[in-house]
């Protein structure tokens, strides 16, 4: 696990230089990001959280290799679509992810039912994820086969990767991730993954078939725009229960919390302006700028602060993985406000701004992670 995460910050940084460089262009980057980094630190996630949520055992060796096989499967699409590669190569990585995808979701339900006693909802909402995976994959096969529909199936990847892949894998985490970083479990997040389920689903599913549809009337970007709100209901919510519980001075002071906090309020940020760009008021380049540093930037920062002490070092808890965490967590309320500000400046068309504040708040949480991996392992 710890080494899918050490590829994932390598490739996602490599990206972000390239994007922000000028050398690639914003979407090439993010495919590179996508299916080098993303995809394979959600896989390696999943693989951690199922068998606590199960309480189940430690995933056979092949389970925990499937993120290795993702990743290296994904280096394959940049070249691909820079043309040195074949094109319809395309569409065998996506059958490999996919086929990667089923595996994994066979694995998720087995466990589930097999679970000592009635398992934790979470499972439910990693095995959406993975199912959006799979249809995002087949979106893809599509456009290598039948490219005259090029649009409607770009727009369905794009939100069944954005929305119900991250979407969903995150939703599906956060209630249980951010009451462990602060200490204190909460009583209330089963209950609200368990309510709030279908209607995410529910929302995913109407903003990728609104998409697709959106081209032909208004009808689609209405449906589009009702899944939007769905989802933001549900964000809004889990922020609410948040707030009841812990306050917002505990969030506020701790920097895991703080920015895996600051990724929900970024995700609401980013549907609002992706119901905008449906109706024509906000280019589509300005949703997907927003979405990176406004979300992603400050889940994968605050979610890993949490998860690589334990990675690096499982089993009992030791003074060494505190003081990992500890190290990583340093300035991260910072960081969550440097990466918000710069998706605003990125939604107002001020980029080289925004790329500064990206670039600084990506370069302190590198330098966290250097003084991280230096601590040795202590027994007390």
């Amino acid at each position: 696990m710890l080494s899918v995460a050490g590829f994932t910050l390598f490739f996602f940084a490599t990206s972000l230089v390239l994007a922000l460089s000028g050398r690639l262009p914003p979407w090439l980057a993010a495919h590179l990001a996508f299916a080098a980094g993303v995809v394979p630190l959600i896989l390696a996630a999943m693989i951690h959280f199922v068998p606590v949520l199960t309480r189940s055992g430690d995933p056979a060796a092949v389970i925990r290799r499937l993120p290795f096989l993702a990743q290296a499967v994904g280096l394959l699409v940049l070249p691909a679509l820079l043309g040195m590669l074949p094109h319809s190569l395309l569409a065998l990585i996506a059958t490999v992810d996919a086929v990667l995808a089923a595996i994994l979701l066979r694995w998720v339900w087995l466990r589930a039912h097999r679970s000592l006693g009635t398992p934790h909802p979470g499972w439910r909402w990693y095995a959406g994820a993975l199912v959006c995976l799979m249809l995002a994959m087949l979106a893809v096969i599509g456009l290598v086969l039948a490219p005259e529909s090029t649009r409607p199936l770009r727009l369905a990847h794009l939100h069944l990767n954005t929305l119900g892949l991250v979407g969903l894998a995150a939703l599906g985490t956060l209630p249980v991730l951010l009451p462990t970083a602060l200490g204190q479990p909460d009583p209330e997040a089963a209950r609200w993954l368990q309510r709030m389920r279908w209607p995410m689903f529910a929302g995913v599913a109407l903003v990728a078939g609104g998409t697709m549809l959106s081209p032909l009337g208004g009808l689609g970007r209405i449906f589009a725009a009702s899944g939007a709100a769905a989802l933001m209901i549900v964000c809004i919510l889990l922020a609410a229960q948040w707030l009841r519980r812990f306050g917002m001075p505990l969030l506020a002071g701790d920097g895991v919390a703080l920015p895996l906090f600051a990724a929900l309020f970024g995700f609401v940020c980013s549907l609002l302006l992706g119901v905008a760009h449906g109706f024509g008021l906000m280019p589509g380049q300005a949703t997907l700028l927003l979405w990176l540093p406004a979300f992603l930037l400050p889940l994968v920062s605050g979610a890993l602060s949490q998860l690589l002490p334990v990675w690096r070092w499982p089993g009992p808890a030791l003074p060494c993985r505190r003081q990992m965490r500890a190290t990583l967590a340093w300035l991260g309320q910072i960081r969550a406000v440097l990466w918000l500000t710069a998706g605003a400046l990125f939604a107002a068309e001020e980029v080289l701004t925004g790329s500064l504040l990206l670039l600084v708040g990506l370069a302190s949480w590198v330098l966290n992670l250097a003084k991280a991996l230096r601590i040795p392992r202590s027994t007390q």
